[in-house]
């Protein structure tokens, strides 16, 4: 025995000193004999990586906030001590408006250079500007003075390619030569913008908006918000609208918009370090998005409120109201429409709205809700089907059949050859004198003897008619294919789909309210509406598709006509499925998002859902004094669970608390590194007493009270669901403890809600992917 001992002190000294190259500092002899050295609490000092955490895990709300909390106590504190201190804390609390400055100037920024490389490349695909190169029809047309106002929207300086190659303009030659081109620059466009992505930033796909939407309720997906993302988001968004492909780009633009965000947080230590606050910042981003996709600071507001933030303060509502406003006033300086606007499809309507008109209003509305549930569940089932066939794994040839199909069927009409932003610009604007759409071809009488525009109520000519079909058979196109579309390998946005109507003033529902020289019903306000139900439908928006919708024309008597359509599509659409489209594809993706407009009613208690159950193995828990280094690596190695709860004994099960897996990893890691005497049989200790050590050759322990979460959030085991669940979703907790008078059960993480919520929907519950 004695010679086993000693053997033991030796192997543990030279252990220590191979380990560490030098014996631990700060104590004597005597002290090390007798175990009454100071012992280093692990982050007494701080430690990289510690606080943050893995990808695709879930954040610690309330941990977030406590942090972020006791760091604002201590600069309070200081800021007391000297002048310097004091001018640092007032940084620190002007740092968030600095943040959100740079947001609005970049996005802005952003957005103005998309429209105006949108608008060159989608002309580029009919012809060239002789004059200028980089400049669209619209823009070489302005600079010329040869143009007539016959021909206002002609001029010599813009010429389509078969005219440039050939030197004819029409038959059929120039026909099918312009036809081709239109198809291949489409091609060209498509190719480099799905190439760009799967080869440089995976996560440049899609919206965005099911991500961010995920992102913002806790969700850690590293790489989705970063530099090489925002940069092949903006480029490849450019080119995948410029093909012509049934999207639009008001989606990416908030992911953009979001980029910004994330990029500027990591300039700010108190964004970059704390995951709670930098959704703060996120969520202001999203705001600043919408402001310019749409023109509208405040709808943009009210969207990242009511449609993608999980957490949304009131500090929060001012810094994205200021945000938006700083993003549209750059965008409104850059001015990319010449329009002193915007959007390209800004309206202002001063004609009145009648009150029998609220039935085709509502009748939109059902259309909307009916176009939504169409369209979710047709692009649902397309997306479910690419991801368990050989769609999946041909993303390049899926974007360039696609966009093949969409070209050669778009070109012959004129409505689904323009882009989206031009053709709702021609929907939502009244005819007048400067107009030349077929939406305006009235029969002018030449004995009358008032102004042509002054009289409404002429009849419709051959324009209007044929017009109406072209519509009609590209309601049925962008129907269709947007179906297909959305959800490929590209950044794609949802198109805003419209309507139109004409004058037809002797109809028997017209002659109550149709006065002669007096306009009866406004196409545009059709359109508009037709617009608002549509994406109502698909996105299950309210009030702020009602408030973009109202800042789009700037009148506030057609509020009451954009809230019947809102709330009619919302009504049919919900009788259909709950789900809108982000909601579908984040249920799609398994991302695990508790959506705080479901409802639980389920009679089921915490001990139901709890693990582990009956049949699993018991819990893997820590104890506070008596678990050494080894079995420590040992559960980690073994285990991939988020965290383990500290118990006082594997007999008692008392709870103590709770410590985090990386925590835990990065805190024996460091301590192995910069802690003297730590190796595999130190015992590792929670407690808050110094541990003292039994002989001199006994290893040095581990105390890790500091990492150590003493009030973790525990319920009953007779708790309800419906309580659990609601306070899964208002705290935002990653996971909570299951406890019978203060005895450890179990425990419930964000994923068994989610599974068991699943579950009781009769829905597959390994669904949900993601810690």
């Amino acid at each position: 025995d004695y010679i086993a001992e000693r053997y033991r002190c030796v192997y543990f000294e030279q252990t220590d000193r191979g380990n560490n190259g030098r014996r631990r500092t700060g104590a004597t002899p005597s002290e090390e004999m007798n175990g009454t050295g100071n012992l280093m609490d692990f982050l007494d000092e701080p430690f990289p990586d510690v606080g943050t955490y893995e990808d695709f895990h879930t954040i610690d709300w309330l941990r977030e906030k406590s942090r972020d909390t006791d760091r604002h106590r201590k600069i309070s504190i200081k800021s007391k001590e000297s002048y310097w201190e004091l001018i640092k804390s007032l940084l620190d609390a002007w740092s968030g408006w600095v943040v959100m400055l740079l947001i609005g100037m970049l996005t802005g920024t952003l957005a103005g250079v998309i429209d105006l490389a949108v608008d060159w490349m989608t002309d580029l695909k009919e012809g060239v500007c002789l004059s200028a190169l980089y400049y669209s029809r619209e823009q070489c047309c302005w600079t010329s003075n040869e143009t007539t106002f016959d021909d206002r929207d002609k001029c010599p300086q813009w010429q389509k390619w078969a005219e440039l190659m050939t030197g004819h303009s029409e038959g059929p030659g120039a026909y099918v030569l312009n036809y081709f081109l239109y198809v291949l620059w489409a091609l060209l466009f498509s190719f480099l913008a799905v190439s760009l992505v799967r080869v440089f930033a995976p996560y440049a796909c899609g919206s965005g908006i099911p991500e961010i939407k995920t992102i913002l309720s806790g969700f850690i997906i590293r790489g989705y918000l970063g530099k090489w993302t925002l940069l092949i988001k903006t480029v490849t968004l450019v080119l995948a609208v410029s093909s012509g492909l049934s999207l639009g780009k008001e989606g990416p633009l908030v992911h953009v918009a979001c980029c910004c965000g994330n990029l500027f947080c990591s300039l700010f230590s108190k964004y970059s370090k704390n995951e709670g606050k930098r959704r703060e910042v996120l969520s202001a981003a999203a705001a600043a998005g919408v402001s310019v996709a749409f023109g509208a600071p405040i709808g943009g507001v009210l969207f990242s409120l009511e449609e993608v933030s999980y957490y949304f303060p009131l500090k929060t509502l001012w810094r994205s109201f200021f945000a938006a406003l700083v993003a549209a006033f750059t965008l409104r300086a850059i001015n990319p429409f010449g329009n002193s606007r915007l959007v390209l499809f800004y309206v202002e309507y001063h004609t009145p709205w009648y009150m029998a008109e609220l039935v085709p209003f509502i009748l939109l509305g059902v259309f909307g809700g009916l176009w939504g549930t169409l369209f979710i569940r047709g692009n649902i089932a397309w997306c479910r089907r690419r991801k368990t066939t050989l769609l999946g794994k041909y993303p390049v040839l899926e974007v360039i059949v696609i966009t093949g199909i969409t070209a050669v069927l778009a070109f012959p009409n004129p409505y689904t050859r323009r882009s989206t932003s031009e053709l709702i610009s021609e929907l939502f604007n009244d005819c007048g004198a400067l107009e030349s759409s077929q939406l305006c071809d009235y029969v002018n009488n030449p004995n009358m003897s008032r102004p042509v525009d002054d009289i409404p109520d002429r009849p419709a000519g051959p324009g209007v008619y044929s017009a109406l079909w072209q519509l009609a058979l590209a309601l049925i196109f962008k129907i269709v294919i947007t179906i297909f579309t959305f959800g490929m390998k590209i950044p794609s946005g949802l198109f805003i789909p419209s309507m139109m109507a004409y004058h037809h003033h002797d109809w028997i529902i017209f002659k109550n309210w149709c006065r002669p020289g007096a306009d009866c019903v406004t196409p545009g306000l059709y359109a508009m509406v037709g617009a608002a139900a549509c994406l109502g439908g698909v996105t299950r928006m309210t009030v702020s598709l009602v408030v973009i919708m109202f800042e789009l024309t700037g009148g506030l008597e057609y509020i009451v006509p954009l809230m019947a359509a809102a709330v009619t599509s919302k009504w049919v659409a919900d009788a259909f499925g709950k789900e809108g489209i982000y909601e579908s594809h984040i249920q799609l993706n398994g991302y695990p998002y508790l959506d705080v407009r479901d409802e639980f009613t389920h009679r089921t208690l915490a001990t139901d859902v709890m693990r582990p159950r009956r049949s699993e193995p018991p819990l893997a828990v820590l104890t506070q004094d008596s678990t050494t280094v080894e079995d420590v690596e040992t559960l980690i190695k073994d285990t991939d669970y988020n965290g383990f709860p500290v118990v006082v004994s594997r007999e008692s099960e008392r709870l103590i608390g709770f410590v985090q897996r990386r925590e835990l990893t990065v805190a024996i890691k460091t301590a192995r590194q910069k802690q003297d005497g730590v190796v595999s049989s130190s015992v590792v200790y929670f407690t808050e007493d110094n541990p003292q050590v039994a002989e001199a050759c006994d290893p040095q322990p581990l105390k890790l009270r500091r990492i150590l979460n003493l009030s973790p959030f525990t319920v009953t085991d007779h708790t309800p669901m419906e309580t659990v669940v609601d306070i899964f979703r208002k705290l935002g907790l990653r996971q909570c403890l299951v406890t019978r008078s203060g005895r450890l059960l179990g425990i419930i993480t964000k994923k068994d809600v989610l599974r068991h919520m699943a579950q009781m929907m009769n829905q597959d519950p390994e669904s949900i992917m993601f810690n």
